[in-house]
């Protein structure tokens, strides 16, 4: 036998050693009516740009002259989210030596928003009021907007009670919504000189104009998959990713003085996020 032969069999035992070792019954894995609670760090990336901007803007009688339709979409214009890190808490109740039930939860994420492209009027009404998204001295055009992510889920997890790495599958479902969404200040301010100011004045209601932007909230599916590596009856670390169709509709509005609507701009967000999470836990 070779050299080359010789060792590439005693990498393929080692391999098959630690494998075998992994999953020798030791009486540290999850069981039936165990409960395993983790803590550790989510990273959430998110993915794609949205689908360009719709602005519907009120009805005035000089929209007539200026070839303004109540309801335009600018071409290449779009929302993108960025990533973020936060802390990760779940909690699994085993119900079988197999199936759990599966809580998530954490300290919200903090998102920020970038624009792109431009909010154009078509018409000669683009003439005299227009507002740059991708400028990035504006960018991010929102400087914070909190995900709340609740989540429940089952899982199935592999291998019998008693071996130190057990993986699994998760699907379930996930509650979603925005809070504490800022607006950059830098970019309410360029859209009151370049777009809100024109919209007031032929509203008939002149004077500052203010920005304000939500997200809706939305139901989404889980899917998870990973695995939990045991060192001892109560400690172990876990390893997860987990995939979440994300839906939400973000609108801009900006309004007059006298909290009248001038305009709202909207469009699908569809970050699809990919989480990765990774964690200690303990089984009492």
């Amino acid at each position: 036998m070779t050299l080359q032969r010789l060792s590439m069999h005693r990498l393929l035992a080692i391999i098959t050693a630690l494998v075998a070792w992994a999953a020798m019954p030791t009486a540290h894995a999850q069981k039936a009516g165990d409960n395993v609670v983790s803590a550790g760090w989510f990273h959430i990336q998110t993915h794609g740009t949205s689908p360009p901007l719709t602005t519907s803007v009120v009805d005035v009688p000089i929209n007539y002259p200026l070839g303004l339709p109540s309801t335009f979409t600018a071409p290449g214009s779009g929302l993108s989210t960025s990533n973020a890190d936060t802390l990760g808490l779940t909690f699994s109740h085993f119900v079988t030596d197999h199936i759990a039930v599966t809580a998530v939860g954490g300290i919200p994420p903090e998102f920020k928003l970038y624009g792109h492209g431009e909010l154009i009027p078509p018409g000669p009404a683009g003439a005299l009021g227009r507002q740059s998204l991708g400028d990035p001295s504006l960018n991010p055009i929102i400087t914070r907007a909190r995900q709340w992510s609740p989540a429940a889920m089952v899982q199935y997890h592999f291998l019998e009670p008693g071996t130190r790495f057990r993986p699994f599958l998760g699907v379930g479902v996930s509650y979603n919504f925005f809070t504490d969404i800022r607006v950059n200040p830098a970019f309410a301010e360029s859209v009151n000189n370049n777009l809100g100011a024109v919209l007031a004045a032929g509203a008939g209601i002149p004077g500052p104009t203010s920005v304000h932007a939500d997200a809706s909230s939305s139901w989404a599916p889980v899917f998870n998959v990973g695995g939990t590596y045991n060192f001892n009856e109560h400690w172990g670390v876990t390893a997860a990713v987990t995939y979440i169709p994300l839906k939400s509709t973000s609108t801009m509005t900006i309004k007059a003085s006298d909290g009248t609507t001038l305009s709202t701009s909207k469009t699908k967000l569809e970050p699809n996020p990919i989480i990765f999470f990774l964690a200690a836990t303990y089984k009492f």
